[in-house]
């Protein structure tokens, strides 16, 4: 059922966006519990061909829909909402979406991959702005796999081809970077996965490299944390990445097929997940996202599902939403 994501596991994205107060991180401190899923594979309303990013905003959760080149939005309960999107590369067509995020006005920013481009719409996908062209030079891309937006309206996509972060105005204005190929601090091998707290913090899903990085908004380097392996808090290729109010951090373990959860910091918290097709179970998840109730929503990418969780101690007010991963390797 994954051969093919197996085969295309070009760069996997995370995307998310995050807003937040900040409330004591132990507040939150177990795994949250099942709630429900829904999706099947196909290509109707409500299906997927591997859901690849979520996102949470504007009441609602939108998925990046990548091989049926789309989104579909879904009320937090999994009812359908709306679609939009189709294979191309007009300013509302997609090559291979990737990363999603919403900002506080209900924008959504899609990361297209495949188009080497950024792609703005109002909450309904009303198209509104595209750019990027595929290159080397500051606001080009190779692509762009995951988006985030923070408090100040201004949208972050990791890089995977260039190695790096750009950061943009909401209307598209190149506004600064960092980062390149290696595995030093603030270097990156295949940034997948991008989030940013509410207090301007970005955190990297650094997929190669089996690691978090952590940046103030500027790029300069914070802390990381993570290595290859199956223990508690370490990686296999680390994908999406989303922080709630609290300030907790959530990992999609893609490889090892499990969440993973941390403080700011990078003390390890809780996981819960393993390999399978049940309640709780995933197929090398992509993405992870968190509404203002605390609610947890993983892409389960292999299954062609999303699966909803709930903490049952969460005093969170946030809106992280992520996404993913993405393309092939």
């Amino acid at each position: 059922m994954h051969s093919q994501l197996d085969h295309h596991r070009f760069l996997i994205v995370s995307v998310m966006l995050t807003f937040a107060t900040t409330l004591p991180a132990a507040a939150v401190a177990q795994a949250p519990t099942y709630v429900t899923q829904w999706g099947t594979y196909g290509s109707a309303s409500g299906q997927f061909q591997y859901p690849w990013a979520v996102a949470v905003g504007s009441g609602n959760l939108y998925v990046t829909d990548r091989f049926n080149f789309r989104i579909q939005s879904f009320d937090n309960s999994g009812a359908y909402v709306t679609q939009w999107g189709s294979n191309g590369n007009s300013g509302d067509q997609f090559e291979l979406p990737d990363g999603v995020a919403v900002d506080f006005d209900g924008n959504v920013y899609v990361a297209d991959s495949g188009g080497h481009s950024v792609q703005k719409f109002s909450s309904n996908g009303t198209y509104l702005a595209k750019w990027g062209t595929f290159g080397t030079e500051d606001g080009q891309f190779q692509y762009p796999s995951g988006v985030a937006v923070d408090v100040n309206g201004d949208v972050f996509v990791a890089e995977q081809g260039n190695q790096r972060v750009q950061v943009f105005t909401s209307g598209g204005n190149y506004l600064r970077k960092w980062g390149t190929n290696g595995s030093g601090n603030g270097e990156f091998q295949h940034p997948y996965g991008i989030a940013v707290d509410g207090s301007g913090n970005v955190y990297v899903a650094d997929s190669d490299n089996h690691r978090i990085q952590k940046f103030t908004g500027d790029g300069t380097y914070v802390t990381q944390w993570g290595s290859y392996g199956t223990g508690d808090g370490q990686f296999n290729s680390p994908m999406g990445v989303a922080v709630d109010a609290a300030g907790i951090v959530y990992v999609a373990d893609y490889g090892n097929s499990r969440i993973q959860m941390f403080t700011s910091g990078g003390a390890y918290i809780a996981l819960w997940g393993k390999y399978g097709t049940g309640n709780g179970q995933f197929d090398y998840p992509v993405s992870v996202a968190v509404d203002a109730g605390g609610n947890v929503y993983v892409a389960d990418t292999g299954n062609h599902r999303i699966q909803k969780f709930s903490q049952s101690s969460t005093p969170t007010r946030s809106a992280s939403w992520g996404q993913i991963k993405s393309l092939y390797r």
